[in-house]
This record gives C-alpha cells, structure tokens and sequence, in this order.
C-alpha cells in the first residue's frame, strides 16, 4: 500500500511527522489484536487531530459496523479495496463519500497488486495465493479473507525473475494457507508444481516457505521437494495441540500419528531439517491430562522452535461459544512450560553446529556485528570489516550468542562467488 502511494507521487513519511493521511493496516488474528488495532487508531487520531485517519484490513473486514462507529476514523477500507487504496483515498477526500465495505467471499480471484514486495535488501517474500477453506472452530481468517485465491503461475514467475534482477538471493513463499495453493484452478498444477518451476530461475539460490498444513507433506512431495537445488531445510507447520482430542475440537484435518509421520518423512528426505511450529495453549476443555499428551508429544517430536500463543475466544467462532473455558493462570502456567521446552530445544540444535562450517546469508551489520542465517534459518553473528550485506559467506560458529550462534568467517573464491 505504500508503494501504491509512493507511485502517485505521496511522501512516505514517519508519524512524528504529522502526516497528512494516515493508514492503519487492521489484524483480527486474536482479540489482543483487536484491541491493539482498535487502541492504535484512538493514538494516531489523538496525536494526528488534522491527520486522515485510514482504517484497512482483517479487523476492518470482520467488525465493520464496529470501526465504522469509531470517531476516530474518517475511512474504513476492507482487504479488497487494498488494491485500489489511492483512488479510494482520493475520492473520499473530494467527495468525503465513504465506501461500502466489500465481502471478501465476492472475491472469486487473486488480487494482484502489481508490485514487487521485498521485506528486505537479501529477502522477498512471495505471496502465492489468499484466503482459506479449512474453518478450524478458533480462527476467523476464512471470514477476513475469504476462500482460496491462487495466484497465476505466470505472475509469480515473473515477479520472481524481477527479484533476481534485483540481485535478491532468497525468497519467501507467503500466503494466508499455501498448502492449497492450485486447488481453485482447473488444471492439476500444484505448489510443488509452482516451487519447481521457481526453482529454474537463475539468480535465487534460497527457497523458503512460509507455514503449511502438514497434509500437504506426502512420500511423493517431500521427495520431489528434496531435489530442489534451492530450497531451505527449514518448515514451519502448523500444529495446534498434540493432543487428538484437542485437535478435534479445533476441527484440525489431522491426528498426532499423522502429524508425526510427516515429520519422519521430512527427516528422512532433509539432512539437518529444521522443523518449527505454532502452538495453542488452553484451548476450551483442554484438561490437564489433554496438556500433558501435548507436552509428550512435543517432546519428542523436537522442534527446533515453537510459537506458544494463550488461547483467546474470537467472537463469532465455535470455540468461543464453547463450556470449559480455561482460567486464564491455567493458561499462563501451561504457556510457560512449552516456552522452556521450546528454548531448550533451540538451545541443543544450535550447539550441534558449533565447531561445523555452515553457510549464512547476510543481512545486516548492528553493534559491530554482521548477522544473517543459515539455509536451515539459525541465526550467526560475526565480526568482519567487510560489507557482508547479501551475501552467502561460509562461517564455523565458534560459541553460542544468547539463542544464536557467534562465530568467524572463512572466505574463499567460491564464497566471493556467490
């Protein structure tokens, strides 16, 4: 959306600055970021009285009639209309007419808004598809972006080969549920289809996908998958509870023994695999023998990193509405056992590599010290009077930094050469 502006001539500017339009990109992912969505606006307002206040995305989508009772807000913008943010933002100014909000699920496809995004100098991320078909009783993301949404193939490959021009080496592959990337179109053309092809374009040496569904990872798949040259040893899959009956009630297409070959097939494929995932703590009639099948089950799957969240009720989910809701120090105290098991982990896979040569990406020099990660997403520190930025540079870590690694650099021909 910034770049949209930027395009019809618009400063990008910093808030302390005392913009003429503001825009508040909204998140409905849990009620603390609807709160926070609903408090940053009061902020921008209180602190930008002259300001146009935009309002835009997920929690806008889902509690319209809501932020339209705000005073606060001058214009309130859904996830369709995010494609055509200016013109919106301009006709409200000349004509001070607001815009009906647009229902997602009138969205039949992609939306492409013609740029290339790129989170940083050495990364961009890709998105490859929208929406979502699976319904699990805790999430309101199908009802903030709709169904699924595949992007052309001929899209994403452009605007990939337009990375690498930009001499950008890695790419995240992004999309609210990209396991299901291609189940809209008619052809039988899949993601591991999309990756393969992505693979040829010369110039990306790094693939790394954002979170999947662990039925995606099949035999076949995580085979083809492993005869990619560029694809990253590291997968975020999307857990939820180790437990089945949790995971029923959570209306997950998927039970632990299954959830727990996938990892054996990704292990078997994937020297070094490093596999993360997320994880809902306290969830409606999670009892405490629930929680420890969860925790045994972490236990010895090893992730290399688990992202715990409290379970919190989405007005308008089934979860919400559900009995035995469970007490919020419940929550905390089962939140903190998952969070040191998770350290602990991070903790072991990390010191496997002290003293062994691995290859990092650079990105960025803090405190006189050069950081970036490996293709198996552990972060290294180094020191060196070089500029590093962007590129893939051989380094034995020598001792652990905090959660990371420390270590020196080797350089050599090839590494100049990549």
């Amino acid at each position: 959306m910034a770049q949209k502006f930027q395009e019809k001539g618009y400063e990008i500017c910093e808030i302390e600055q005392k913009p003429d339009i503001v825009v508040v990109n909204t998140c409905t992912v849990t009620n603390i970021a609807d709160r926070k969505s609903r408090q940053i606006l009061r902020k921008v307002k209180e602190e930008n009285q002259n300001s146009i206040i935009i309002a835009v995305g997920c929690y806008v989508q889902v509690a319209k009639e809501k932020v339209k009772e705000m005073s606060e807000i001058d214009l309130c913008l859904g996830n369709v209309e995010k494609k055509d943010i200016v013109s919106k933002v301009e006709k409200y100014i000349e004509e001070k007419e607001k815009i009906d909000i647009i229902d997602v699920n009138d969205e039949k496809e992609f939306q492409e808004m013609g740029l290339i995004t790129f989170s940083e100098k050495t990364r961009a991320t890709v998105k490859i598809q929208d929406g979502c078909n699976n319904f699990c009783t805790y999430c309101l993301i199908p009802y903030a972006r709709g169904r699924i949404r595949s992007r052309k193939k001929e899209n994403v490959i452009d605007e990939v080969t337009k990375i690498a021009e930009k001499g950008i080496k890695e790419i995240v592959i992004t999309g609210i549920h990209i396991a299901s990337y291609g189940k809209d179109f008619q052809n039988n053309y899949r993601l591991i289809d999309l990756l393969e092809d992505l693979d040829k374009i010369k110039g990306i040496q790094r693939i790394r996908l954002g979170s999947l569904e662990p039925t995606i990872i099949t035999e076949e798949f995580a085979k083809r998958l492993s005869k990619l040259n560029n694809i990253c040893n590291q997968f975020h899959l999307s857990l939820q509870s180790g437990c089945d009956e949790t995971l029923k009630r959570m209306n997950r297409k998927y039970s632990c023994e299954e959830f727990e070959e996938v990892t054996e097939i990704l292990r078997k494929y994937f020297k070094d695999v490093n596999l993360t995932t997320d994880i809902i703590v306290g969830f409606p009639g999670e009892t405490k023998k629930e929680f420890e099948k969860t925790y045994e089950f972490l236990e010895r799957i090893k992730f290399y990193k688990m992202h715990i969240f409290k379970y919190s009720p989405r007005a308008g989910t089934i979860a919400a509405k559900m009995t035995n809701q469970i007490d919020g120090n419940i929550k905390e105290e089962r939140s903190q056992k998952l969070i040191e098991l998770s350290n602990k982990n991070e903790k072991e896979y990390n010191e496997k590599y002290i003293g062994k040569e691995v290859e990092v990406l650079f990105e960025e020099k803090k405190n006189g010290l050069w950081s970036g990660y490996t293709k198996n997403y552990i972060k290294v520190y180094c020191e060196s009077e070089e500029n590093l930025e962007n590129k893939i540079i051989n380094v034995v870590p020598l001792e652990p930094k905090e959660q990371n690694l420390f270590g020196i650099t080797i350089y050599s021909n090839d590494n100049e050469a990549k």
